[in-house]
Order: structure tokens, then C-alpha cells, then sequence
């Protein structure tokens, strides 16, 4: 249940083998107004993404976000709600522990400041 007087962030996970994949997902998802979205993203940065010019895209280096990238996470989250967008992207190389993510941002403290969505597959395109 949300916190008194604060609104939950709607947040996404978006999984996908190619960080590409990732962002044209996520790109495709945005509201025509960016400055209420924020993405946290796993994996190298790309010139060439759609998301490149982004004004809160934050890159996290690859690794799992709920094993090895657990505390890289919870503190670039904690820095993000300081000032919450509307709504979050978090984008995942390896869907094999979404599960255990989403445990995570369903717990406390996250739990009254999240409301999670259902998961978002990119798909794989050609190279």
C-alpha cells in the first residue's frame, strides 16, 4: 500500500539477450513526454540507442541486478525516488532472476514506493 501522500512509481522490467532489443523496447513504450520517465539500464551504453538522448537514463554495468548488482542498484533506486518519476523502466540483460528482482522492489522500502507491472520480453531483431 502506498505511503500517505505519495504516489507510487508505475515501473516496468524489461528483459532482452541484446541491450538494443532492450531500448527499442522501452522506446516504444514512452509517453511522448519524457521528462516524467526515468530508466535504469543494465549494460554498456550505445551512440546509437534510441535512448541515448534521454534526460534520466542511468547505466548500470552488466551484471545481475539482484545478485552481484543488488547494492549498484538499491542505491542508484534510492538516488532516483529522491526526486520520482511517474514512471521507471529498469532493463534487464538475463531474465532468469526477474522473480527474485521483483521480490526485492515488492519489499519494503520499495513496496510503498513502486507499483510494479507486468513484465515487458523485447524481442529479438536481426543484427
Amino acid at each position: 500500500m502506498p505511503a500517505a501522500g505519495l504516489p507510487t512509481v508505475v515501473t516496468t522490467l524489461v528483459t532482452g539477450a541484446r541491450a538494443r532489443d532492450r531500448d527499442t523496447a522501452i522506446a516504444a513504450l514512452l509517453p511522448p513526454d519524457l521528462t516524467d520517465t526515468a530508466i535504469i539500464a543494465e549494460g554498456l551504453a550505445d551512440p546509437t540507442s534510441l535512448l541515448a538522448d534521454h534526460p534520466r537514463l542511468i547505466r548500470i554495468a552488466p551484471g545481475c541486478l539482484c545478485c552481484a548488482g543488488n547494492l549498484v542498484l538499491r542505491v542508484t533506486l534510492n538516488r532516483l525516488l529522491r526526486r520520482p518519476p511517474a514512471q521507471l523502466f529498469i532493463s534487464l540483460a538475463d531474465a532468469t532472476h526477474v522473480g527474485q528482482l521483483r521480490a526485492i522492489l515488492s519489499a519494503p522500502p520499495y513496496d510503498t514506493l513502486l507499483s510494479l507491472c507486468d513484465d515487458v520480453a523485447a524481442p529479438a531483431t536481426a543484427s
